[in-house]
């Protein structure tokens, strides 16, 4: 009895199905995917309603159909993209593999004759070689620093991580980037850092990954903290994170040594930082900012909206500060205001008070991807000398 009631776990784990390889774009391309395959690899309920994964600028579209139905095709809301699906087989399912050009970005769904079906945002682009791990290249480590209290914004605690590189030299002071949102890029920007670190394409660098702030029974401090237009955050900065940081590491407090990046709200935060504090951060990275009236306190209007014209009114005195923005014609147009509209209008701004500025605009939506895929190009200007 004993030895049977060994030897039965053993025979279970021998008669399980072999876990089965993810299918590629490649294998759906060339007509090599089953039906359960693409089932699989996209999930037999999202494929009811019609899916997509991308690899870079290859896109793959499959749907299950019910029986009768046929020739679906792939429909772009917002260009002039459509793609036949085909079918696999004698099977329900039908799928269609394309390679968009690099930032295409559109609204699509699946159409069945009259009928729309599923569909969302899809924008595209390639990963650089500098966001990758390469052997050979030293690595960074993260640490994960646990919850910060803060004083400043009184009764909030925000999860925070810092990346030390490889060179560091503990007798030499290093630069410093601070981003905001930070669960997010502690995850991406290591590899970007490695890279360019190695190559002395950025300086030795430790970067600071701050989520916003909560309170207790988990009410988000964020649009507060990020989208008013004051120095309070940068007090935060100042006065407790980069003092707690200092305690370990040797950080420079040359202001062309120090950098701050963000996204959305994280990204006019980063502005608001510099703008306020020049003579502490001289370098912003913005994603999709959220130069809009998110914020417009008592009076209603003054909220990031106000930027253009504030930055316009320094003409003449720039403040020593560099920028690089990045938004998409597909980003957000709500009761706040038009993102496109205000990143192109902060482009402008800067370009006319004559401030040392790249503006990159794409077709992307409201998400870090063109960001991230301009990552490595946008921390090379950032920190050229």
């Amino acid at each position: 009895m004993n030895t049977l009631l060994f030897t039965l776990p053993l025979v279970a784990s021998l008669l399980q199905t072999p876990a089965q390889p993810p299918l590629t774009h490649a294998q759906l391309r060339d007509g090599a995917a089953t039906p359960d395959a693409v089932r699989r690899w996209f999930g037999a309920a999202n494929l009811l309603k019609g899916g997509v994964k991308t690899d870079d600028c290859t896109v793959a579209f499959a749907i299950e159909l019910a029986d009768g139905e046929k020739d679906p095709k792939v429909v772009s809301e917002t260009s002039a993209f459509t793609l036949s699906l085909k079918r696999i087989g004698t099977s329900n399912v039908w799928a269609a593999v394309a390679t968009l050009p690099e930032g295409t970005g559109f609204l699509w769904h699946m159409e069945m004759g009259g009928e729309k079906r599923g569909g969302g945002q899809l924008e595209v682009y390639t990963t650089p070689a500098d966001a990758k791990y390469h052997d050979g290249v030293p690595k960074g480590t993260v640490t994960d620093k646990g919850s910060f209290k803060s004083q400043v914004f009184a009764g909030t605690s925000r999860p925070w991580w810092i990346y030390v590189p490889a060179q560091y030299d503990p007798a030499k002071p290093a630069a410093v980037m601070v981003f905001q949102d930070g669960a997010g890029p502690k995850n991406y920007i290591p590899p970007v850092f490695d890279n360019l670190i190695a190559r002395s394409e950025m300086p030795v660098t430790i970067g600071i990954f701050i989520n916003p702030g909560t309170f207790e029974g988990g009410r988000s401090n964020r649009s507060f903290e990020y989208d008013t237009l004051s120095p309070k955050y940068s007090e935060m900065l100042l006065t407790e994170i980069l003092p707690e940081v200092a305690k370990t590491y040797n950080l420079s407090t040359n202001p062309a040594d120090r950098a701050i990046a963000g996204s959305s709200s994280g990204g006019i935060c980063a502005f608001t930082v510099a703008w306020e504090r020049p003579d502490q951060f001289s370098k912003v990275l913005s994603w999709v900012g959220s130069f809009v009236n998110l914020q417009g306190g008592a009076n209603k209007i003054s909220g990031g909206h106000n930027y253009p014209p504030l930055v316009r009114q320094s003409k003449g005195s720039p403040k020593p500060i560099r920028v690089f923005l990045q938004d998409g014609a597909n980003d957000l147009d709500n009761p706040f205001g038009n993102w496109p509209l205000a990143n192109q209008g902060m482009a402008k701004s800067l370009a006319y008070s004559g401030y040392d500025f790249k503006f990159v605009f794409g077709e992307g939506f409201h998400s870090g991807k063109h960001g991230q895929a301009l990552l490595p190009e946008s921390l090379r200007w950032l920190w050229r000398k």
